[in-house]
């Protein structure tokens, strides 16, 4: 009896273990197939190229650090000469975010870029010795002009506006100089017009500002400039704004300015992404004020950051971010934290899609095998009943018989679990069945 139980126990649960297996073979493949269309965790470093230290550029991305770091991202800020240098490890991937001056390039020269927003105004000064009243540049031919360094942000875009304006190296003497040599250029008449592509609050603009032989040159085209060009907006100096004691400048004076471009590589992690465009909302909507109290002279005036971008392609997660804020988790709870439920949640999904399902039909897949055992035999033994109601000679009725005697036999060593063992014993009378009849057709 002890045995005849053990081996029930065994085939129940050697029926169990199939199915299991199956199952969780199916789950596993799942499981596999899932991560690789899941994104990876998050990196806990972020490079950004910025510029100098003490540039706009590299103050912006301080702020933009304190505010990652408050999320346990660290942010690696990298020395750069400006925005060309920017792009450039851009592209060649070893960087992962970097401020961009607007005009320099667009999607169509670097297509793996994105935009996260415009991020704050990079105003062109255009200096001129006193005694000029130039307002149109076209104004410059003939003239000597400082056009900045070959290749960096300012003669990229002096460039390209003198180009519009029908200025070129054969109408006026172009001349690439640093900008902080401006000063004594322009003083000592080497030099008659400068453009520079820098903050207000620089100092080489503050000391043209100072010098008694310069003045800003107001361009009266500055709204055509802006329409033409979409990158660059009108900007206005209002009068006396930098020096009130001075008066400088003396009237209202007309310039563009040129937007910075918070540009991030097309592979960076989405969630990063995210968090960056967090930390410009935030940072960007924090006034800046200095220890008196007072704003920049076109900080006030802030309407950063923009979302549309004319140059680079908006990131995805960015438009989400300025489109609905924060993800829902991010909004309750740590950042990593909530990166990692966002990543379970998105394997579970597929995985309960296949485990439920396969929960509920594996009952019904181990009845299938259990029953599939005894209609194997009751197949068996419908064939041998066959024709018994025939005239048949009484060699083929004890063949007949010595088949089912062989076949009870073997259903003797059936085993199936308890729930079963009537479906067994109702096969074994049926056995019993057919041989009486069998029997009885023996002369």
């Amino acid at each position: 009896m002890r045995r005849a139980l053990r081996k029930m126990l065994t085939s129940h649960l050697r029926e169990l273990a199939g199915i299991w297996v199956a199952t969780s073979l199916l789950v596993g493949g799942i499981f596999w197939l899932t991560l690789h269309f899941v994104q990876p965790a998050p990196p806990s470093q972020v490079v950004i190229a910025a510029a100098t230290k003490g540039s706009p550029y590299y103050a912006l991305a301080e702020r933009y650090r304190e505010a990652l770091n408050q999320d346990g991202v660290t942010l690696d800020i990298v020395e750069t000469s400006g925005s060309p240098e920017n792009l450039d490890r851009l592209q060649k991937r070893t960087s992962d975010a970097a401020f961009v001056q607007g005009g320099i390039a667009t999607g169509k020269d670097a297509p793996r870029l994105r935009s996260l927003g415009r991020v704050m105004h990079e105003p062109l000064w255009i200096f001129q010795r006193a005694g000029l009243a130039l307002e149109r540049l076209s104004d410059l031919k003939g003239r000597r002009v400082l056009v900045g360094p070959a290749g960096g942000g300012t003669n990229l875009l002096a460039m390209r506006l003198l180009e519009a304006s029908g200025v070129a190296a054969g109408t006026a003497t172009l001349v690439n100089m640093e900008l902080p040599d401006y000063v004594e250029a322009l003083a000592t008449g080497k030099a008659e017009v400068g453009f520079l592509v820098l903050a207000a609050n620089a100092q080489t603009v503050q000391r043209l500002f100072a010098s008694p032989g310069v003045h800003l040159m107001n361009l009266v085209q500055a709204d055509a400039y802006a329409q033409r060009f979409p990158f660059l907006t009108r900007l206005d100096l209002k009068q006396g704004i930098v020096d009130f004691a001075r008066n400088i400048p003396p009237t209202d004076t007309a310039m563009v300015a040129t937007m910075t471009s918070f540009v991030v590589r097309d592979d960076i992690h989405p969630a990063i992404a995210n968090l960056l465009t967090q930390a410009i909302i935030a940072t960007q909507a924090a006034p800046v004020v200095d220890s008196k109290g007072e704003a920049g002279l076109f900080d006030a005036a802030s309407v950063f950051p923009i979302k549309s971008d004319p140059a680079f392609r908006l990131a995805d997660e960015a438009r989400r971010v300025y489109r609905d804020g924060p993800p829902l988790l991010q909004r309750f709870m740590p950042f990593w934290v909530a990166t990692l439920l966002d990543r379970m949640i998105v394997m579970a999904i597929p995985i309960f899609g296949v485990l439920l399902p396969a929960v509920r039909f594996a009952p019904m897949v181990y009845n299938w095998r259990v029953r599939r055992r005894v209609v194997y035999w009751y197949k068996k033994l419908k064939t041998i009943e066959e024709g018994v109601d025939e005239r048949r000679g009484s060699d083929t009725l004890r063949q007949k018989l010595d088949e089912l005697e062989r076949m009870e036999q073997a259903v003797n060593h059936v085993a199936v679990p308890l729930g079963f063992a009537n479906q067994l014993y109702d096969l074994r009378q049926h056995i019993d069945v057919v041989r009486r009849r069998l029997s009885l057709k023996i002369p």
